[in-house]
């Protein structure tokens, strides 16, 4: 950042006061001294040429900005900036929200999970979003305007495929060997708390994975068996789904289509409850 000519021409003064040669004939202290005049016409000129350092500085870090390609991260924190039902500033990439109600403006950002997978045909954008219950892919019109936005703000020449799909589908058959202390034989706890304590820790578990996150039948088994009552789970068959396609079976781990992975139908989770015994 340029100095301001005052600076310029007191560290100039100095700098000859200082001079064992020139230091004895700064005698004068006059604001308009010969040597003073010549400080303040040479702290000018530099100030000057700092000046101009400063715009072109300013002038090459905005190329660099402009043509640097963006990182798949980048993509995804501007998918989740697209506010629906606004327009963007003139040639640029960003929204003005000033003097607008932070309450719709956070409304307005429907995409709350996104994540950039890199394809043969260019960048594939996932994304979803959370009506406060689960997660739920956008609506057509909202897809569309979606699709306009990463459009305007997209590096020049890449190649986006954006897509907001329905869950993967998954089954999975468990046998479940169970504390009868704690457990009945159709999974219930004795004590009324709750009638479904390991179909529900099945549910939430898919609902915690990180979007676009790969599911791992180990890590199920793990915390399942944190479940009161369970002492062994056995996942005999695990198969997933995605759009109208056949079910495919997996053994060790599975990555969703869409970003994320549910049981869509309760007949797709088959527990065998057997009780424990030591």
């Amino acid at each position: 950042m340029a100095r301001t000519v005052t600076v310029i021409q007191n560290d100039i003064i100095a700098q000859m006061q200082g001079n064992p040669i020139i230091g004895p004939l700064w005698t004068s202290t006059s604001g308009v001294g010969i040597l003073r005049v010549i400080a303040f016409i040479v702290a000018t000129n530099i100030w000057t040429l700092e000046t101009l350092f400063d715009v072109f500085k300013s002038d090459v870090d905005e190329t660099i900005a402009a043509l640097k390609p963006h990182s798949p991260r980048w993509y995804a924190e501007k998918a989740k900036s697209f506010q629906y039902g606004y327009d963007l500033v003139d040639e640029s990439d960003y929204y003005d929200n000033t003097g607008l109600d932070e309450t719709d403006v956070a409304n307005s950002k429907i995409v709350d999970y996104a994540a950039v997978v890199e394809a043969i045909r260019g960048l594939r954008i996932k994304v979803a979003n959370d009506n406060g219950t689960d997660l739920v892919p956008l609506t057509e019109p909202q897809l569309t305007a979606f699709k306009a936005y990463m459009q305007r703000v997209k590096d020049g020449g890449v190649k986006l495929y954006c897509t907001s799909t329905n869950p993967d589908s998954l089954k999975l058959t468990i046998d479940l060997y169970y504390n009868p202390l704690v457990l009945n034989a159709a999974g219930q706890r004795l004590d009324g708390e709750s009638s479904e304590p390991v179909q529900n820790g099945t549910k939430n578990y898919l609902k915690n994975l990180p979007f676009n996150g790969v599911f791992v039948l180990q890590s199920l088994t793990d915390a399942l068996q944190k479940v009161d009552g369970v002492v062994i789970a056995d996942i005999k068959d695990a198969s997933a789904r995605y759009g109208a396609l056949p079910y495919q079976s997996f053994a060790v781990k599975y990555l969703p289509d869409a970003g994320y992975l549910r049981i869509v139908d309760n007949a797709d989770l088959i527990i065998n409850f057997i009780p424990y015994s030591e």
